[in-house]
């Protein structure tokens, strides 16, 4: 699953980021250290001796894999891609808005694009939206929310061939068996007739139709939202709407919960209790001084339900108490920040609601590699930062406020340029 943004906005954002991976792996090989042809020829081998075996005991036909795969070829401007004879590499050049500033994330135009035209899905649709909730338990808001950020309710042009983006990662990405798997259940969707040919486009990540489904996530979760026999996603928006539905109720969205609220942190309560594994009643976040930031107090059945603190900024930004459906948003694409707007669009949507009280600080803009950096240096002293990867999620994050509260300082829990000669 994957979240590509909405609209043109998304699409251009996609082309940048390919680029800028492209550049990153021009900087890091030298023109001449990969030879493109014979990986090729590689390619070719590939695909007949590891993918074809598997999706011939899927039951696919050869007439389905050649038909696939003529004329595909690598597709070299991919991110994250490890030629052969290549080791994978965290390039300097590459952001994202994971490590980039949260700010960018929750731009003006994104937020009221996805709002305006929500609502204008929101009465088209209104007996789909309504459907899929009594039908799984997840508001339609929230299905509008993820339908919007993925590909613009539907509006987004997917500009590649499926085939060649999962055979390219597959063949020579950081995770070349999760994408030989996603290949393969392509080939099963294919065989199965489930879409047209020229419907066979894609995210950079090999993400399907307007759901944005991985084709794994396809074969378990498209629903048939019209009753005509077909879960289609490319073409049919009820199929859309009870897909995403689905989705979130097979990965445990409860029934009757909110996603989540803005709220005030007192400094007597530390940015280091962050995270899905430090989770309390939220009647005792409350005890704590935490408060909505709305001055309405948290509904009565939330207050005896299970609460998580989630800082995105650390103290640079909004803060909020989050429910489990939280998390089962994050199952969707794993970005606090991507859930997070998911929730917010869906209250913009349908209850009116403004932006966050807090605004977002000027935090961000540091190289991945950077970031990579304090956390091997903070997991050298004992801290779990969830893997240095250069994104830095919650575990970063309440690590960082702890190493600042073990020196003395007060803690805000987020990378800042001026820790690099720290956290070296």
């Amino acid at each position: 699953m994957t979240g590509i943004s909405d609209g043109r906005t998304g699409i251009r954002k996609l082309r940048h980021r390919a680029l800028a991976a492209l550049a990153a792996l021009c900087l890091a090989l030298p023109a001449a250290a990969v030879d493109r042809a014979a990986a090729e020829r590689q390619f070719r081998g590939w695909l007949e001796q590891t993918v074809w075996p598997q999706a011939a005991r899927k039951g696919v036909s050869r007439a389905t894999f050649e038909q696939a795969f003529a004329g595909v070829r690598l597709n070299w401007d991919l991110p994250d891609l490890v030629p052969p004879g290549t080791k994978p590499a965290t390039p300097r050049q590459q952001r994202q808005a994971e490590f980039g500033q949260p700010a960018k994330y929750f731009s003006r135009g994104s937020l009221e694009g996805a709002t305006s035209v929500g609502r204008q899905m929101a009465g088209r649709h209104a007996r789909a939206l309504a459907a899929t909730e009594r039908a799984t338990g997840v508001p339609g808001r929230i299905v509008l929310g993820i339908w919007g950020r993925e590909s613009g309710y539907g509006r987004a042009s997917i500009p590649y061939n499926a085939f060649e983006v999962l055979g390219t990662k597959g063949f020579m990405s950081t995770r070349p068996d999760y994408f030989t798997a996603e290949l393969v259940a392509l080939l099963q969707i294919a065989e199965g007739g489930h879409a047209p040919e020229s419907a066979m486009k894609s995210s950079w990540a090999g993400a399907l139709g307007q759901p944005q489904f991985m084709p794994t996530s396809f074969l378990q979760y498209a629903a048939d939202g019209t009753g005509d026999g077909h879960a289609d996603i490319w073409r049919s928006e009820t199929d859309t709407i009870a897909s995403i539905g689905v989705y979130l109720a097979k990965h445990g969205w409860q029934k009757g919960r909110d996603w989540g609220f803005e709220v005030r942190v007192p400094a007597s309560v530390s940015c280091t209790l962050e995270g899905p594994d430090q989770g309390r009643r939220i009647s005792n976040w409350e005890k704590m001084g935490i408060t909505r930031v709305s001055g309405r107090p948290f509904p009565q059945n939330e207050r005896r339900g299970q609460g998580f603190l989630l800082m995105p900024a650390g103290r640079h930004g909004p803060a909020f108490i989050v429910t489990p459906n939280f998390y089962v948003l994050k199952d969707y694409n794993m970005s606090d920040l991507y859930a997070l707007y998911v929730g917010h669009v869906g209250d913009r949507i349908q209850y009116g609601a403004g932006d966050f009280s807090a605004p977002w600080g000027n935090v961000g803009g540091l190289y991945r590699s950077d970031v990579a950096q304090m956390q091997r240096a903070l997991e050298r002293m004992g801290h779990d930062v969830g893997g240095a990867d250069g994104l830095p999620g919650y575990k970063t994050r309440r690590s960082i406020g702890r190493w600042q509260e073990s020196r003395g300082m007060a803690a805000t829990c987020f990378p800042e340029a001026p820790m690099k000669a720290s956290l070296r």
